[in-house]
């Protein structure tokens, strides 16, 4: 599928989020959404998520709940791979 989102908010520094659909509003929507925020540690806790709604939902429910969720757990896992390969800021 191709989608075309739009940015709800970007602030560098904390959370990147959009909305992408599929054809009309509210038939198959999605809010993609990435956190940053500091831990009691004083580490970074990097957060990432998606919402989905509209009256497709439940359709996709089996490729979501699969192949989406799967490739959000893969990337997930790289970017902390390579973000913990870098040497430390502090």
């Amino acid at each position: 599928m191709t989608f075309r989102p739009v940015v709800l908010r970007h602030d560098t520094c904390s959370e990147f989020r959009w909305k992408g659909r599929l054809l009309l509003p509210g038939l198959f929507d999605g809010e993609h959404y990435f956190t940053l925020s500091q831990a009691a540690d004083g580490s970074t806790l990097f957060t990432h998520g998606e919402h989905f709604y509209g009256v497709f939902v439940p359709l996709f429910r089996s490729a979501l709940d699969g192949q989406t969720k799967n490739g959000f757990e893969a990337m997930n896992l790289a970017l902390k791979r390579r973000l913990e390969a870098q040497p430390s800021s502090r």
